[in-house]
């Protein structure tokens, strides 16, 4: 096995002083990247998606639970497999308390094409309490880009898409997979691909801090049973 090199303390600081130059770079190229993808345009989704939830059958605006914004992970899950994929169950263990999300306007849910029939047990089994729905004989998946046809085959890969709710019409703004999902899961990190960002009042573009009417960013953040939502 390889290891690090052993150094002195002195030695040490230097070199993470060094690091943390390059590390700050990276952190200002993100922030630029971020307000690059808020930028992009978004897409009017018109056709009528039906899923199967808890509730029965919902809409693709049913999914956002009145919210200004949702984050749809893409689920590998396909009808003949008796269990979801271990990398996408992997993913969602890593999903932290819904309440942050919610708090800042937006929803967070997964979605399969398998039944709900088997997304029921297996969600049980991995002990989730997130929305997750089935796109079940729906042209979701296929629109979205994660059910593809592989010589005459269906196969799934993972995604993550991004939509927003303005008034009673809904949108897509983003869309990212396979390795585009390294890096992914806190909260933080799924804000920053929304189109309202973390909503913080130094985000670019700006006027989007206040969208849902409420102080901007780290000033909503509360202890996660504090939430009125």
């Amino acid at each position: 096995m390889s290891l690090p090199e052993v150094a002195s303390r002195a030695e040490w600081r230097a070199a993470r002083q060094e690091l943390l130059v390059k590390e700050k770079a990276a952190t200002r190229a993100r922030d630029a990247l971020n307000a690059e993808r808020r930028r992009l345009p978004m897409v009017a989704v018109d056709r009528e998606y039906v899923f199967e939830g808890g509730d029965g059958k919902v809409t693709l605006a049913d999914l956002f639970e009145g919210r200004r914004q949702l984050v749809v992970y893409h689920f590998m899950f396909a009808p003949e497999w008796d269990a979801g994929c271990r990398s996408c169950s992997g993913f969602l263990d890593q999903i932290g308390h819904l309440a942050h999300l919610r708090a800042r306007g937006t929803t967070f849910a997964a979605v399969s094409r398998a039944p709900y029939t088997k997304i029921l047990p297996f969600k049980a089994r991995m002990g989730w309490t997130l929305p997750w729905y089935s796109s079940y004989l729906s042209e979701f998946n296929a629109d979205f880009e994660v059910t593809v046809a592989d010589e005459g085959e269906l196969t799934e890969r993972p995604g993550l898409s991004c939509f927003l709710r303005d008034g009673d019409r809904v949108f897509h703004t983003y869309s990212t997979y396979e390795r585009g999902l390294d890096g992914l899961g806190s909260t933080t990190s799924l804000l920053d691909l929304t189109a309202l960002g973390r909503q913080e009042e130094w985000e670019e573009p700006r006027g989007r801090a206040s969208a849902l009417g409420a102080p901007a960013g780290s000033d909503r953040v509360r202890y996660h049973d504090e939430y009125d939502d």
